[in-house]
């Protein structure tokens, strides 16, 4: 492409009509939105809620239309939160569509007039200056002092210098080039005229969108267990009643009859409430998360959090603050001096004041660097020095800046810039206290200061000063010093990448910065470890495989774009790792949405990200994420919980069942009494369970692998060996009291009380997967308490008022036929102990042989 003469008028009228109905709108377009009745109707896709609609059919077949109802309502609620939750749809490219700048000062035929940005077209004059928005990609034509704040698209944190392209040929629309403005990048300094060369989705914001359309959602690791689970329990059901007929037809019993009780059977070994109360828990829990100021769009994600291993972390404005702060003054001779300004009147105090180009209150405070040493300057000259009477503005090629000043009949010139700018115009060197000359040796003396300083990760600025200076030419100036600048870390971020590292969560850094200021951030906030580096055009001559490889120990990404963010994090998902992915800027936005958690700063962060994002921290520190983090753990841990309490139980129901048909004995317990059980233990109870606080050192312990089941570590041995004990205690109560009584109806009933017994003392089990009963804080969860209190008052009352042991064909029973079954439920946590200590000695014999 090649530069036109109509660049010195601009387009004219028809000419920019006819290329704006060629190549359309200057905006960024979005994919199609879901509606709400899209999002409400998804909530009903899983495997589990088929099995409860199924269920619920069953139910009402069978005539039982309380507990068809109830299921239908817990499904329905499971529903109902999950579409509240997820109703704030993808929102991502209709922000990104904010990021356009309000109005385009654009020349055209001559005149310079303001337009939508929206109307621009490759071809267009747009005029810029400080405080501006660049509203399309485009070369400069002028630039004076021009300073372009790209942190949005590089994640870079200091102004960016920029100059006008004197070649013919125009430059690739490249981030990072000097000679051209890109869409959404704010201009901090200096004024400038650009010529519009992409537009709407050609733009380096447009390519951004492109790659957040890609990528797509995937299911969360609870989800993907959860749907396993649903798919065995379907399986299961089926086999249930399938055995049961199978049984009854070789047994002569009634076909219908068995029909019944296996439709009966299978309803029970359905965890009705198992949906609703991940849901419910999950929901308390993002409110408890909000509490602590981290904002979940998504309930499943909470869980999502406690299995991260990886957090990739970007460094400007997540892991620092994203402004930059004056952290030493260095004279000459390598002094550090005390920034209150009690420096014994050094002279390097004055002329970080002289050269503040603030003081006069007309420059828009824009640029980070100007903005932080103006801030320190007022703390060491409050007042005004003197007054402004010319200035040489900052360049991109001088990279320096001057004033002069007259103080009554002195005039004196304040300089500062770059190190390797300013000392050509030094003759003279300030040394405790004395103008010496400064040659050579001298100088390449202080280049190897500043280069010492930078090296820290530091941004070094150079000041130079000349008395009674006859005009504001930049000669035979006096060097006074260094000022050293940082964009400081969060408060907490130390503490909280340990905390991390003590869970077994990597925290890595992925940053548009250089590599040096990258190690230093990293040393300071104690990431680094290792010490292993790679920059981006080392990415570049990596292929897929090399990547996934090199991701295994690398602490920092340096000098990256947004392409190499997105490869990072699916490299580190195909090693199976779960990836949390933290970012503020547009350029993060891509690699936020791929993560498994994306992490986005709610003060500081663009809305683009936060859209992005699963979550948002609201107060933007570090380390609320590994509170996040603690609470995840938890939640999966209660998850746990109530799984295992739910299918150890429901199980404990069907072997109960099967083992008297198995043994020819009569009907242990009636369908209405099935079902009976299931709603006083499968509700309140589980729930309860959702709420169990999190145990002593869980962010002690490794962070789960993706690849395990809900199964794992032991918990379906746990399961298997709980509900055989609960069917062997029911068979063996109904057989106790069937032959002290020869009543049917007795020995059903205490099989009942019995069931229901076990069932509530193993919800206290359930509190911990490393204690038994006796050793559990019973009180720590009182509203577990409060929930096995309400299911044995229903239980009583089921059993000793008249009408209510008349629906479910009960009768009462006396003190001693009571005590026979509490005695017969106390007997299965002991067992259940016994069965658990013989467990883990063979888990350590069989550790020990690895």
């Amino acid at each position: 492409m090649t530069r036109s003469k109509e660049l010195l008028v601009g387009l004219d009228e028809k000419e920019a009509a006819s290329r704006l109905e060629k190549v359309g709108e200057n905006r960024l377009k979005a994919k199609k939105r879901r509606s709400a009745v899209s999002i409400f109707f998804s909530q009903f896709s899983d495997v589990m809620i088929w099995i409860l609609l199924a269920a619920t059919g069953l139910s009402f077949l069978l005539g039982d239309t309380p507990e068809a109802i109830t299921i239908l309502s817990l499904v329905l609620l499971n529903a109902l939160l999950g579409f509240l939750q997820e109703n704030k749809t993808e929102k991502t490219i209709e922000k990104l569509k904010e990021l356009g700048a309000p109005k385009a000062q654009v020349i055209r035929e001559g005149k310079a007039k303001e337009i939508s940005p929206a109307l621009l077209v490759p071809g267009d004059l747009v005029c810029l200056s400080a405080g501006d928005r660049v509203p399309a990609d485009g070369v400069l034509q002028e630039a004076t002092g021009l300073l372009a704040d790209e942190s949005l698209l590089t994640g870079e944190s200091r102004a960016e210098e920029k100059r006008a392209c004197r070649t013919k040929e125009m430059p690739e629309n490249q981030v990072g080039c000097k000679e051209r403005v890109y869409m959404g990048s704010v201009i901090t300094g200096g004024h400038g005229k650009f010529y519009v060369s992409d537009t709407g989705m050609n733009t380096q914001m447009g390519r951004i969108a492109h790659l957040l359309d890609q990528v797509e959602e995937e299911k969360t690791p609870l989800q993907k267990r959860l749907a396993k689970l649903g798919q065995m329990l379907g399986i299961l059901c089926l086999a249930v009643c399938s055995l049961v007929a199978l049984l009854g037809f070789f047994r002569g019993e009634d076909p219908l009859q068995m029909l019944i009780t296996g439709i009966s059977l299978a309803v029970a070994a359905v965890p009705e409430g198992l949906p609703a109360v991940v849901t419910l828990s999950l929901a308390l829990a993002t409110g408890r998360m909000l509490r602590q100021n981290a904002l979940l769009r998504r309930l499943h994600l909470v869980e999502t959090l406690g299995s991260t291993t990886v957090i990739c972390s970007d460094k400007t404005g997540t892991l620092t603050q994203n402004r930059m702060e004056l952290q030493h003054l260095v004279t000459p001779e390598d002094k550090k001096l005390p920034l209150n300004g009690q420096g014994q009147g050094h002279i390097l105090y004055k002329a970080l004041a002289g050269s503040d180009r603030y003081r006069e209150g007309e420059e828009k405070h824009t640029d980070a660097t100007e903005e932080a040493l103006h801030l320190a300057s007022l703390g060491f000259f409050p007042e005004k020095i003197g007054k402004r009477l010319t200035e040489n503005p900052f360049d991109s090629t001088r990279k320096r800046m001057s004033l002069l000043l007259s103080e009554g009949r002195t005039k004196t010139l304040f300089a500062k810039g770059a190190t390797e700018f300013l000392l050509p115009c030094c003759k003279f060197v300030l040394l405790d206290g004395k103008v010496l000359p400064l040659d050579e040796k001298g100088k390449k003396e202080l280049l190897q200061r500043s280069s010492s300083l930078a090296s820290e990760g530091l941004r070094v600025i150079s000041f130079a000063i000349k008395e009674e200076a006859a005009d504001g030419m930049e000669r035979e100036l006096t060097f006074v010093g260094f000022a050293a600048l940082e964009d400081p870390p969060r408060p907490g971020t130390k503490q909280a990448i340990a905390d991390c590292r003590r869970a077994g969560i990597r925290t890595v850094m992925i940053t548009g910065d250089a590599k040096e200021t990258a190690v230093a951030i990293g040393k300071k906030i104690g990431l680094v470890k290792k010490g292993r580096v790679l920059s981006g055009s080392e990415l570049d001559r990596m292929d897929d495989k090399t990547l996934q490889t090199a991701a295994a120990d690398c602490e920092i990404f340096a000098r990256v774009t947004p392409e190499h963010k997105l490869r990072i994090v699916r490299a580190l998902k195909k090693r199976r790792e779960t990836v949390a992915m933290t970012g503020d800027g547009v350029n993060d936005a891509p690699a936020v949405k791929e993560a498994d958690i994306g992490i986005a700063m709610g003060k500081s962060g663009t809305d683009v990200t936060r859209e992005a994002a699963g979550m948002t921290l609201l107060d933007d520190r570090f380390e609320t994420i590994a509170l996040a983090v603690k609470e995840g753990r938890a939640i999966y841990d209660n998850i746990r919980r109530f799984i295992r309490y739910l299918l150890s139980c429901n199980l404990g129901e069907v072997l109960c069942m099967l083992l008297g048909m198995l043994f020819s004995m009569p009907a242990l317990l009636l369908p209405i009494q099935i079902l009976f059980v299931n709603f006083v233990t499968d509700g309140l109870p589980a729930l309860a369970l959702g709420l169990e606080p999190p145990e002593k050192g869980i962010m002690e312990r490794p962070p789960r692998k993706s690849g395990n089941s809900v199964f794992s570590d032991g918990l379906l041995f746990r399961i298997l060996l709980r509900g055989v004990l609960i069917a062997l205690a029911t068979v063996f109560t109904f057989q106790l009291l069937y032959y002290q009584t020869f009543s049917e109806e007795i020995a059903r009933t205490g099989t009942l009380v019995t069931l229901i017994l076990t069932q509530l003392l193993h919800a206290l089990e359930c509190k911990s997967e490393q204690r038994s009963l006796f050793s559990v804080p019973l009180f720590s969860n009182p509203k577990l308490l409060l929930a096995l209190g309400f299911s044995l008052l229903a239980l009583l009352a089921a059993l000793y008022l008249p009408f209510l042991a008349k629906v479910f064909s009960l009768v009462p029973l006396t003190f001693l036929q009571f005590f026979t079954c509490v005695s017969v439920a106390l007997t299965v946590p002991f067992l259940g102990a016994i069965g658990e200590y013989f467990r883990e000695r063979r888990e350590k014999r069989r550790a020990n042989k690895e």
